[in-house]
């Protein structure tokens, strides 16, 4: 997009805004009309103190007429009074108008591509760029109508105390000014990039963070952070280029600013000669030094600013929101085409889980994160899940676990439908005959009780004490169970660490009698040596394994492991996917690479 469309856009909506505010403008207006004559009484209540007072001899006059400069500034304060009411009256309703716009754009994007819901950029939106528009604007209202209407007072002031004043300030004061409105573009262009790279930075670091442990995992780290480093070196020159115009600016400002006093002073001599009174140079000074300078500085350090950075910003809002459509480029798991037969039931005939052309979206508009996928797993099997963060892989064990219900397909448990089937993920939840899966989440559940209840809350009854050590030493989990005081040691959840809470919860799992056994990630916190000998426990108890891999030696332990890479699905053994995944063979490859 264009500076020239983004400067029409925004006059456009602008124009449109002011229109419908004309009572608040006209409320304004009024009010400094108080303050262009507190401005004009500023400096020509000092002329004719001077002239018709002090120089005179009249004292009394001159005191009379500084009263009456005096009585202008506290008619220039009743004015600010009324001014900042009627501000509020144009800078809430621009604040609420970008706020509705800015919802109906995140919302816009969530349909449209389900995959930025949580764009930082909506974010950045609604929070900081609607507070800096409305902050840019109403400081943007009150120096520029300041401006105006304190430059009319003293330019009538000059003109009525002797119109040559006019012709040694007006030059200089013009020039300045052109330069000064010759940056204006140049500085919203840097701007605009700024905030684009803010953006662009912001959406990147948040994809890093929410796959940091696949980015770890895998030793992707250098690949991963090269594209935030090169937005943090684009910010860096960004900030030189502004820091340039700033500068440019800055003289413009100077000579606006500065020069029409050097003039003044400068030609006091040739206006003394052509009868100009020293009253009226002391007007046009005080005019200058007190009104008219300081107000063009505000008001050029608040538009080379505030208003180049409020361009920008509504630019962002007036940008429409895309709709939805087939492109939209939302990540989805495809149909495992090249999922190939499942092998043959370790234990028992029946298949253990199958899913049938299954279906699911976060919403009835929303790109489905899973979309036709076919998937047998045979009962006794250790089928690990692998894929980038979000592609869908603990929605995959949600459904398998009947927490959520697919939009299209069947999943079936044991040859039951899975919703139908009773899952145990957490305790307070009574085992029954119908018990056929155990779900472990990452955030590992451990509570309040002694270190058996822990290890035997999955159990449908009393588990004798043998047992229940024999599978402490199974998972490795021995040593911790005795630094808590073995088994009728007491459990304090905030005292253990992540993966101590991990261990014991799949200790727990390990006890339970479910066939099925689903692990989102459940093992993310353990380390490597730990984690192996959990898993092989696990994959050697009977029953189904299904483990969400965040690490590559996670899944070359499986039977099989299920790829998801956005586009399709693909199920094989860890030695033929690197040849019919490319994603597989990349993640193989980055862990070898690791060593």
């Amino acid at each position: 997009m264009s500076e020239d469309g983004a400067w029409s856009r925004v006059s456009r909506e602008g124009r449109r805004f002011l229109r419908g505010r004309s009572r608040s403008l006209r409320r304004l207006a009024l009010w400094s009309l108080l303050e262009s004559a507190h401005t004009f009484l500023g400096g020509y209540a000092v002329a004719r103190a001077l002239d018709d007072g002090f120089l005179a001899g009249r004292t009394g006059t001159g005191l009379g007429w500084l009263a009456v400069a005096g009585a202008g500034a506290l008619l220039g304060a009743l004015a600010l009074r009324g001014v900042f009411g009627g501000l509020a009256d144009l800078v809430e309703p621009l604040r609420d108008g970008l706020v509705r716009r800015s919802v109906r754009q995140a919302i816009g994007r969530a349909v449209a591509d389900p995959g930025r819901a949580g764009d930082a950029g909506a974010v950045s939106r609604l929070t900081q760029q609607t507070e800096m528009a409305r902050d840019s604007f109403a400081g943007l209202v009150l120096v520029a109508r300041s401006f105006v209407f304190t430059a009319l007072g003293a330019l009538l002031g000059l003109a009525a105390l002797d119109p040559v004043l006019l012709v040694l300030v007006l030059p200089a004061l013009l020039l300045g000014t052109a330069g000064f409105l010759a940056t204006l573009r140049p500085m919203a262009h840097v701007q605009r990039v700024a905030l684009d790279a803010d953006e662009a930075l912001s959406a990147r670091a948040g994809e890093l963070g929410a796959g940091l442990r696949d980015v770890v995992a895998c030793g992707g780290g250098a690949s991963a952070g090269a594209p935030v480093e090169r937005l943090i070196a684009a910010q860096e020159r960004l900030t030189g280029r502004l820091a340039r115009w700033t500068a440019l600016r800055t003289l413009a400002l100077g000579v606006a600013g500065r020069l029409p006093v050097v003039a003044l002073l400068a030609g006091t001599p040739w206006l003394l000669g052509r009868g100009v009174s020293a009253g009226a140079v002391a007007g046009a000074l005080t005019y200058l030094v007190q009104s008219l300078l300081p107000a063009l500085d505000a008001l050029m350090t608040a538009v080379g600013a505030a208003g180049t950075r409020l361009v920008v910003v509504l630019d962002r809002f007036c940008t429409p929101a895309p709709t939805p459509g087939p492109d939209s480029g939302a990540v989805t798991a495809g149909p495992a085409a090249d999922a190939g037969p499942a092998p043959a039931p370790v234990h028992g005939s029946a298949a253990a889980v199958e899913l049938r052309g299954v279906r699911f979206a976060y919403g009835p508009r929303a790109q489905p994160v899973i979309d036709g996928l076919d998937l047998t797993v045979g009962a006794g099997e250790h089928l690990a899940v692998v894929g980038p963060s979000g592609i869908g892989k603990s929605t995959l064990t949600a459904l398998i676990a009947g927490l959520l219900a697919p939009g299209g397909g069947t999943v079936r448990v044991a040859g039951a439908p899975a919703r139908s089937v009773p899952v145990r993920a957490v305790p307070g939840q009574g085992p029954g005959p119908d018990l056929r899966r155990t779900l472990l989440p990452q955030q590992a559940y451990v509570f309040t009780g002694t270190v058996r209840e822990n290890l035997t809350h999955l159990c449908p009854g009393p588990v004798p004490g043998a047992e229940v050590e024999r599978a402490a030493a199974a998972l490795g989990a021995d040593g911790l169970v005795d630094r808590l005081g073995g088994l009728d040691g007491a459990v304090d959840p905030a005292r253990l660490s992540p993966g101590e809470r991990q261990h014991l919860a799949l200790t727990a799992a390990y006890l339970s009698p479910a066939p099925l056994l689903l692990l989102d990630e459940a093992t993310c916190h353990l380390d490597l040596r730990t984690e192996e000998r959990a898993e092989r426990a696990l994959a050697e108890r009977p029953g189904t394994l299904v483990v969400v891999a965040h690490r590559i030696s996670s899944a070359a332990r499986a039977d099989r492991v299920l790829v998801l890479d956005g586009t399709r699905a693909v199920c094989g053994t860890h030695a033929e996917l690197p040849a019919r995944s490319p994603l597989y063979r990349d993640l193989v490859g980055l862990w070898n690479a690791r060593g």
